[in-house]
């Protein structure tokens, strides 16, 4: 496995599999718990990859679905990366549970497309503008919580120079608010708005403004910002993982895979290749609205 990436694509491509299996065994949930004497939620949760897998579990259902050895083999050593662990692991709960699988998907994708209409994506985030996002969102938070959540933002920047593993391409649209909602002090958003124009210039990273003059457009529908992930292919060209869409809320998220769910979200992405700034433009508004704070 990639460094870096823990058990989550493992447990989803497993369950995956699973899923497939019973269905084209033509059994229920159903029947399948009643047969494993296990809970239903408990077949659910091994299906959408919420928990890891011992290679007994997955002999015992691979057997009541009629899989082959190769097919039984392949999916019991899968099983042994689900229980791997990443990075994020050793900081506990400064990760919500919601959270932590977006975590582990974020550092195995090799595209990540961001939309943000209030904050600068936490990847892009300078420590300063991170402590005040967290002090604002995450309120009941301890000082040493909150620091340890802070520390969790800037170590999932390291993806984007290639510390965890070859470095994705991310593309980040922002609406023109994020850019004039004031986080802290304006010394605070010059720095911040000063390091998205500095880290918009590697060649992996790729910031556009969506401005106010162009007018309503339909992700406002949408409830907050969203990403879309896309993972790398294997040596036939297959991707390795589904496209996924991620939407995170104050108390949960949103884990969207239905091919259907991924169009709608990447027609709306084309909408804003079409009604974004360029690079270079949104990087000069970014750089005025910068020099207006001051600092």
């Amino acid at each position: 496995m990639q460094a870096g990436v823990d058990s989550t694509v493992p447990r989803r491509e497993l369950g995956r599999h699973l899923r497939q299996l019973r269905e084209e065994a033509r059994l229920t949930i159903k029947v399948v718990s009643e047969a494993l004497e296990w809970s239903m939620p408990k077949i659910w949760r091994i299906e959408s990859g919420a928990t890891s897998m011992r290679s007994l579990d997955v002999e015992a259902m691979c057997r009541i679905y009629g899989a082959s050895p190769q097919m039984t083999e392949a999916l019991t050593g899968l099983a042994k990366e689900t229980r791997a662990r990443g990075w994020w692991h050793c900081y506990g709960e400064a990760i919500p549970g919601w959270f932590e699988p977006y975590v582990g998907l974020e550092a195995a994708a090799s595209h990540l497309r961001m939309y943000e209409p209030q904050f600068v994506p936490g990847l892009l985030q300078t420590p300063a503008y991170a402590t005040e996002v967290c002090r604002v969102v995450s309120p009941e938070l301890a000082p040493a919580e909150r620091e340890r959540a802070v520390r969790v933002e800037l170590a999932r920047q390291e993806i984007l120079d290639g510390r965890r593993g070859p470095a994705p391409q991310l593309d980040v649209v922002l609406d023109e608010a994020v850019l004039r909602r004031v986080a802290g002090s304006g010394q605070m958003m010059g720095e911040q708005l000063r390091h998205l124009v500095a880290v918009s210039q590697q060649p992996n990273i790729s910031v556009r403004v969506l401005p106010f003059s162009a007018g309503l457009y339909r992700a406002e529908r949408a409830n907050g910002g969203f990403a879309i992930l896309e993972f790398p292919k294997d040596g036939l060209g297959r991707r390795t993982e589904p496209p996924i869409v991620y939407s995170g809320g104050l108390t949960g998220a949103l884990y969207l895979e239905k091919p259907h769910e991924v169009d709608s979200h990447a027609a709306v992405w084309r909408d804003f290749e079409e009604i974004s700034l360029t690079e270079e433009l949104s990087r000069k508004l970014i750089t005025t609205v910068a020099e207006e704070y001051g600092g």
